[in-house]
């Protein structure tokens, strides 16, 4: 116990995590990290003089365990005597309206619920129990998405001042010993052990599989990579802030604009694309590495004039040598129905610049299911031709839905489906061998469905804007 304590008062005075008097809001769910980080909390407040509270949001997603969840941690702060702040979300119906993940979909309630109660209770810091194998982890998942320095850099131990991580240099088996010694009472969420998630297979079988095979200290070797990339991440964003002075600019109306000197470096060029992006938008939330390479061609093409609409109704203009980002009112659609095409001849994925989306194709485990998730749907291998078309709507196109019974118009669908006009120009629609598979995002073709018989898998998906 007391090892695991010196390393995190050592990890505390590094990052400058706490000053003297701070109240601190700690985020417990009730699982073993989040108990371990209050227990760490209470056991070093005297040192920092801390004052602590706890916030607990329940997602009701898994029904009578989300709710034993809460009650647990309920029953835990009155026996720690600490004021505590529990409140519910639908965090289905924010997924579903907002086009997220599920599990996007909770991070941003649950994070905007804690600012929210720091802000109303006054808690100068927002604690998280996020360890050093969560970063790990992490940094595993996005090197395999192909992710740059900034992805690879992992989870900050502390981020904007407010949120800070105690325990980001603890190690999982650590927090275990920790809680046994101490007898110290969680729960379990068994959806943590469920390998259809990328993350938990990176948990359960990846990274055990490298640390018997290959390099038993994995996961100190890329907590120390994500470290290195983080200071270099942060020192070349320093060097590109003193351009970015000179280089963007804001203008009466509102608007952005970048001028990007030619003798910059592709790799600064992306980042004062990026730096102007964020300028305007307030951060980089669903800003891709697609996105930004669509923007450096934009800018970089012959012609000198066209535009590009980004997430959350950010709108890249190119006029002259200049890039102009503005924000577009409501949604992020453009006002002209863009006409796409695109041709996958083989699994791969494919960029619709149009409408700043993407959608790939790939060949799925058997034993994986995205089940509930809109923007994923799943064929049966062999009810499937290559090449596959990517377009958007066209009058007279119709197909069978899923689970529905005969074909019916895709206009008549939509209008069913109450899916406003701006959306249904812009939907891409899958096609295989002259017959439509999939609209995305909404409902895929009764032809291709997977049935007990079915050996292989294809798996679409739609990452939008």
């Amino acid at each position: 116990m007391q090892k695991l304590l010196e390393n995190v008062s050592r990890t505390i005075r590094r990052y400058d995590m706490f000053r003297h008097g701070d109240a601190v809001l700690a985020g417990v769910s009730g699982g073993a990290d989040s108990v371990a980080l209050l227990q760490v909390l209470i056991a070093v407040a005297p040192e920092f003089s801390l004052r602590i509270g706890i916030a607990h949001l329940n997602h009701c997603m898994r029904g009578e365990e989300s709710d034993r969840d809460a009650e647990f941690v309920r029953s835990l702060a009155k026996q720690l005597n600490l004021p505590y702040y529990i409140e519910s979300a639908d965090v289905r119906a924010y997924s579903r309206g907002n086009r997220l993940s599920a599990e996007e979909a909770g991070r941003e309630l649950r994070y905007a619920f804690y600012e929210r109660i720091a802000g109303q209770y006054g808690y100068e810091r927002i604690a998280l129990g996020h360890h050093a194998d969560d970063n790990a982890e992490l940094v595993l998942m996005y090197l395999l998405r192909g992710s740059g320095t900034s992805g690879l850099s992992g989870i900050p131990p502390v981020r904007g001042r407010q949120i800070v991580r105690p325990l980001i240099g603890v190690s999982r088996s650590e927090i275990r010993d920790f809680l046994t010694a101490n007898r110290l009472a969680y729960v379990s969420d068994a959806s943590n052990a469920d390998t259809k998630f990328l993350r938990n297979r990176i948990r359960h079988e990846l990274i055990p599989l490298l640390i018997s095979s290959y390099n038993p200290k994995i996961v100190e070797s890329l907590n120390r990579l994500s470290s290195i990339l983080r200071s270099e991440d942060e020192w070349m964003d320093d060097n590109i802030s003193l351009l970015s002075d000179s280089c963007i600019s804001d203008t009466a109306d509102g608007k952005t604009v970048l001028s990007v000197p030619d003798t910059l470096c592709l790799a600064a060029q992306r980042r004062m694309i990026r730096k102007a992006v964020s300028r305007i938008k307030g951060n980089l939330r669903r800003i891709s590495y697609s996105h930004i390479e669509a923007l450096s061609e934009l800018l970089h093409k012959e012609q000198e004039n066209g535009s590009l609409d980004l997430p959350d109704g950010i709108r890249g203009e190119r006029i002259g040598n200049k890039l102009v980002f503005s924000k577009t009112a409501g949604r992020n659609l453009p006002a002209v129905r863009p006409v796409f095409e695109y041709i996958l001849n083989e699994p791969g994925t494919v960029f619709i610049k149009e409408i700043a989306a993407r959608v790939s194709v790939s060949e799925s485990d058997m034993k994986i299911c995205d089940s509930g998730n809109p923007q994923c749907a799943f064929f049966d291998r062999n009810a499937v031709s290559f090449p596959i078309t990517v377009r958007n709507f066209r009058p007279g196109d119709r197909f069978s839905p899923l689970g529905a019974g005969g074909t019916q118009k895709v206009k008549k669908y939509f209008i069913n489906k109450k899916i406003p006009g701006e959306e249904r120009r812009i939907c891409p629609i899958l096609v295989s061998g002259g017959k439509i598979i999939w609209i995305a995002g909404h409902r895929s073709d009764e032809s291709v469905k997977v049935t007990p018989e079915t050996k292989t898998r294809l798996k679409a998906e739609l990452f939008l804007a």
